[in-house]
Protein backbone atom coordinates (compact mmCIF):
# COMPACT_ATOMS: atom_id res chain seq x y z
CA UNK A 1 0.00 0.00 0.00
CA UNK A 2 1.68 3.50 -0.58
CA UNK A 3 2.35 5.79 1.74
CA UNK A 4 0.31 8.26 0.39
CA UNK A 5 -2.93 6.47 0.77
CA UNK A 6 -2.36 5.43 4.44
CA UNK A 7 -1.13 8.88 5.08
CA UNK A 8 -4.59 10.36 3.91
CA UNK A 9 -6.67 7.26 4.98
CA UNK A 10 -5.58 6.87 8.32
CA UNK A 11 -5.79 8.21 11.61
CA UNK A 12 -3.91 11.73 10.52
CA UNK A 13 -7.66 13.06 10.30
CA UNK A 14 -8.74 12.16 13.86
CA UNK A 15 -9.06 15.32 16.45
CA UNK A 16 -8.58 14.28 20.04
CA UNK A 17 -11.46 16.03 22.02
CA UNK A 18 -10.95 18.86 23.45
CA UNK A 19 -13.49 20.75 26.18
CA UNK A 20 -14.01 24.40 26.77
CA UNK A 21 -13.81 25.80 30.22
CA UNK A 22 -17.22 26.78 31.80
CA UNK A 23 -18.84 26.26 28.59
CA UNK A 24 -20.17 23.49 26.60
CA UNK A 25 -17.77 20.97 25.14
CA UNK A 26 -16.34 20.84 21.21
CA UNK A 27 -15.72 18.12 19.05
CA UNK A 28 -15.84 15.13 21.35
CA UNK A 29 -14.33 12.12 20.06
CA UNK A 30 -17.35 10.58 18.43
CA UNK A 31 -17.72 13.72 16.29
CA UNK A 32 -14.24 13.04 15.66
CA UNK A 33 -14.40 9.59 14.42
CA UNK A 34 -17.40 10.44 12.37
CA UNK A 35 -15.42 13.21 10.57
CA UNK A 36 -12.46 10.66 10.13
CA UNK A 37 -14.63 7.68 8.58
CA UNK A 38 -16.61 10.70 6.17
CA UNK A 39 -13.51 11.59 4.70
CA UNK A 40 -12.15 8.37 4.46
CA UNK A 41 -15.31 7.45 2.92
CA UNK A 42 -14.84 11.00 0.63
CA UNK A 43 -11.61 9.74 -0.32
CA UNK A 44 -12.57 6.00 -1.56
CA UNK A 45 -15.01 8.07 -4.05
CA UNK A 46 -12.78 10.45 -5.56
CA UNK A 47 -10.41 7.95 -6.12
CA UNK A 48 -12.84 6.39 -8.04
CA UNK A 49 -14.11 8.87 -10.10
CA UNK A 50 -10.39 9.49 -10.70
CA UNK A 51 -10.24 6.32 -12.17
CA UNK A 52 -13.44 6.43 -14.11
CA UNK A 53 -11.94 9.83 -15.75
CA UNK A 54 -8.97 7.90 -16.18
CA UNK A 55 -10.65 5.29 -18.45
CA UNK A 56 -12.77 7.18 -20.04
CA UNK A 57 -10.24 9.11 -21.11
CA UNK A 58 -8.04 5.93 -22.07
CA UNK A 59 -10.94 4.42 -24.35
CA UNK A 60 -11.12 7.91 -26.32
CA UNK A 61 -7.61 7.61 -26.74
CA UNK A 62 -6.40 11.17 -25.27
CA UNK A 63 -5.18 9.48 -22.16
CA UNK A 64 -2.79 6.40 -21.32
CA UNK A 65 -3.62 2.55 -20.51
CA UNK A 66 -0.63 2.34 -17.97
CA UNK A 67 -2.24 5.75 -15.96
CA UNK A 68 -5.62 4.29 -16.33
CA UNK A 69 -4.40 0.77 -14.55
CA UNK A 70 -2.48 2.52 -11.94
CA UNK A 71 -5.51 4.73 -10.71
CA UNK A 72 -7.86 1.50 -10.83
CA UNK A 73 -5.29 -0.49 -9.01
CA UNK A 74 -5.17 2.88 -6.27
CA UNK A 75 -9.20 3.04 -5.89
CA UNK A 76 -9.34 -1.01 -5.66
CA UNK A 77 -6.82 -0.56 -2.83
CA UNK A 78 -8.61 2.45 -1.46
CA UNK A 79 -11.56 0.38 -1.55
CA UNK A 80 -9.87 -2.53 0.11
CA UNK A 81 -8.77 -0.85 3.21
CA UNK A 82 -12.06 0.70 3.92
CA UNK A 83 -13.85 -2.70 3.77
CA UNK A 84 -11.30 -3.70 6.36
CA UNK A 85 -11.89 -0.86 8.30
CA UNK A 86 -15.26 -2.12 8.49
CA UNK A 87 -14.71 -5.46 8.90
CA UNK A 88 -12.62 -4.34 12.52
CA UNK A 89 -15.68 -2.10 13.71
CA UNK A 90 -17.93 -4.91 13.41
CA UNK A 91 -15.75 -7.23 14.43
CA UNK A 92 -15.29 -4.93 17.82
CA UNK A 93 -18.98 -3.93 17.78
CA UNK A 94 -19.59 -7.74 17.64
CA UNK A 95 -16.88 -8.55 20.44
CA UNK A 96 -18.38 -5.85 23.08
CA UNK A 97 -22.30 -6.96 22.33
CA UNK A 98 -21.06 -10.30 23.18
CA UNK A 99 -19.59 -9.15 26.85
CA UNK A 100 -21.05 -10.07 29.70
CA UNK A 101 -22.33 -7.35 31.39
Amino acid sequence: MPLEMIGTAGAAGIRPATGAIGGTQAAGPADAFADALGSLLDGVEEKAAGANVAVNSMLDKSGEVHDAMIALQRAEMSLQFTVQIRNKLVQAYQDIMRMPI
